[in-house]
């Protein structure tokens, strides 16, 4: 999870109008970057991170634990946001792993293709919107999913827990997730390159190049990346990436489309909630001496 919710936790544990300050300051920057990637709207986010603080109160006094805390603080800003989205009219259909893995043409372009880090401070200001576009592209289960565990660092229980789901389905959406944000960036990388227009001519289900010995690797690659895979089936995906160069390049492109995503955050600007927080800095210290009164907030 986030440091800044143990850091919270503890600030909390020593209640004081600095250390509450300090605290809220940490939530209101999660909830605050959590939002904006799910939300992509300020406002919104702004108006998530405000009523979730005010909602959260009665009950941050009563945490004592920081998986406890995250658990509740990204539930309560999960129903605020879905509230608040833009209802797509159709519903979720199960990206198969046949529309997500590359072909040969991708893969070539893989190969060719040097990758190089930010130069620039405006470079990588741009990466950064292009890795919040890519991901705002994707449709809202697996966004959500992709969002609590690669950049909020939420594990698959804890996912589950959010998202009312079983740890299996968790581990599917994000698989997907990732390969379809992978897959965006790529074609973004190549927008005007000779990948594009030979991908922009093939209909769906026409890529050429498939590489049927790979499928069953594409569909583990998520377990193997985050070290959930048995030992034996570790072993043997290793053996067949070792000697399969395509799926050394594709997994290292994936990897850095999760790396890109994993150095997205969106913090509040510090001065537009320095108001709120004193605010409920001081409806906090109130109530932790009157617990049983309302909130005026």
């Amino acid at each position: 999870m986030r440091p800044e919710l143990e850091q919270a936790v503890t600030y909390l544990q020593k209640p004081g109008p600095q250390n509450v300050q300090e605290a809220i300051r940490l939530l209101q920057q999660t909830l605050f970057s959590f939002s904006m990637k799910i939300c992509g709207h300020h406002q919104d986010a702004e108006d998530t991170m405000q009523d979730v603080l005010v909602s959260s109160l009665p009950h941050l006094a009563k945490i004592r634990e920081p998986r406890a805390l995250s658990v509740w603080l990204y539930t309560a800003a999960k129903r605020r946001c879905w509230r608040k989205r833009r209802k797509s009219p159709h519903p979720l259909r199960l990206l198969t792993l046949e529309e997500l893995m590359p072909d040969k043409d991708e893969l070539e372009a893989l190969r060719t293709g040097a990758s190089s880090d930010p130069e620039s401070e405006s470079i990588r200001m741009q990466d950064l919107k292009t890795v919040q576009e890519a991901v705002l592209g994707l449709p809202l289960p697996y966004r959500i999913v992709l969002v609590l565990h690669d950049m909020e660092d939420l594990d698959t229980e804890q996912i589950a827990q959010v998202l009312s789901l079983k740890p299996g389905t968790v581990r599917v959406r994000l698989h997907r997730a990732r390969l379809l944000v992978r897959q965006q960036l790529s074609r973004h990388r190549s927008t005007s390159g000779k990948t594009a227009r030979k991908r922009s001519a093939k209909s769906r289900g026409q890529r050429s190049g498939r590489v049927p010995a790979c499928h069953e690797i594409f569909a583990n690659l998520s377990d193997y990346l985050d070290g959930r895979l048995p030992q034996k089936d570790c072993t043997e995906l290793q053996d067949h990436i070792e000697a399969c160069p395509q799926c050394v390049l594709f997994i290292q492109d994936l990897k850095r489309a999760i790396d890109r995503c994993r150095s997205l955050d969106l913090p509040t600007k510090d001065h537009l909630g320095a108001a709120l927080r004193r605010q409920l800095t001081e409806e906090y210290l109130r109530l932790l001496q009157h617990p049983s009164s309302p909130h005026p907030l």
